[in-house]
């Protein structure tokens, strides 16, 4: 294998040739870091956690096809893998893991002794993820805690403190997390079953649409109310609302639960994410521009 076909397999486990993954795990770190630096967050700040988002979920990547290689290999979608295909070694997975996850830690360095010191349930988080789809009803809702970890780190960079406000937006994504995995585990429902592994598809049952849109309408009710706790204006709301209108339209996608459709609803989820943020960063900057 040349240098190049190893680069290659690397990048598949990593999923960085998929970056929805990364863009679900970034939103909600920038809605963290726009919050706790009022709208002006230090550029070194901004690069150091979207860095940071990339080089984690990266390593979440690496150690989840490392933990799930046995069940990979009973899933059609999953077998070629570069693990679970052979072509690369399952301890290469780990000491890629390793690497990415000290690159992250290396660029936080420079950050207070709280945000290092947020970083060891991070890693945990992140590192355990994979494995709670054993044992655990709805692992959906630990895979929110886990991408949702960068916000409360974000607020101990910029305030060296965690207010109550960071573990408001932290909850709000576990229930985003729970709506747009669980559509993605719709598509998975059957391999799920037979492999034996448990996802909130499977949980919610006949509900799980009903509760898809739930989760969704107490995302959006937490981030209702984290704003009003700010003092957030007229345009963060529009924000929200754009999101509820994508919301409803996931719901017409995952309605008929085809396998397809409950993808496109799963991808979709980048653009419910942005919308939140877009309006936050575009609220404190007009009240910027209101008070220059």
């Amino acid at each position: 294998m040349n240098f190049n076909e190893r680069i290659n397999l690397y990048i598949k486990l990593t999923r960085l040739n998929r970056p929805i993954g990364v863009l679900l795990l970034l939103w909600p770190t920038l809605w963290g870091v726009w919050i706790a630096g009022n709208g002006q967050p230090a550029w070194n700040i901004v690069a150091i956690f979207v860095l940071g988002t990339v080089l984690m979920r990266s390593a979440g990547c690496a150690i989840n096809d490392y933990a799930d290689r046995d069940f990979d290999k009973q899933v059609k979608r999953t077998q070629d893998r570069p693990i679970t295909s052979g072509k690369l070694a399952s301890k290469e997975a780990l000491w890629l893991a390793t690497g990415l996850a000290l690159l992250a830690f290396l660029l936080i360095l420079p950050l207070n002794g709280l945000t290092l010191l947020l970083s060891i349930p991070a890693l945990f988080f992140a590192a355990s993820y994979p494995y709670t789809k054993r044992f655990f009803a709805i692992p959906q809702a630990y895979l929110g805690i886990a991408f949702g970890f960068g916000i409360p780190m974000t607020f101990a960079a910029q305030l060296g403190s965690v207010p109550a406000i960071a573990w408001w937006l932290l909850i709000a994504n576990v229930f985003w997390a729970i709506a747009y995995d669980t559509e993605y585990a719709m598509v998975d429902r059957d391999d799920d079953i037979h492999i034996g592994i448990h996802s909130s598809a499977l949980f919610f049952g006949k509900y799980d649409i009903a509760a898809v849109m739930i989760c969704y309408g107490v995302t959006l009710a937490i981030l209702s109310v984290v704003g009003s706790m700010l003092g957030l204006g007229m345009v963060y709301y529009i924000g929200l609302l754009c999101a509820a209108g994508i919301a409803i339209y996931h719901y017409t996608l995952i309605r008929k639960r085809q396998r397809e459709a409950c993808f496109k609803a799963f991808l979709h989820n980048n653009w419910f994410g942005a919308a939140v943020f877009i309006g936050i960063a575009l609220d404190y900057l007009l009240h910027l521009a209101r008070v220059s």
